[in-house]
């Protein structure tokens, strides 16, 4: 399966990684490839679990998906 993953770097410039197909599903490391492999384990982790537990794997329980424009 393949799932988006987010990036961004925080206050203490390490690289978070979020799964937004997977609520609660993020990582983070200290390069941007760390991130990624932690990321990777995460969302193992994570389907891993809903199996279990007898949830939806991921985005097959998202609708839709739309993007809004907010003024600043």
């Amino acid at each position: 399966m393949k799932f988006k993953v987010i990036l961004f770097k925080d206050e203490d410039n390490y690289i978070v990684a979020s799964c937004p197909a997977l609520p609660g599903c993020a990582s983070q490391g200290k390069t941007r490839e760390e991130a990624l492999d932690n990321i990777k384990e995460a969302i193992y982790g994570c389907i891993e679990a809903r199996k279990e537990l007898g949830l939806p794997l991921g985005d097959e329980e998202v609708d839709e998906v739309v993007e809004v424009e907010v003024a600043i």
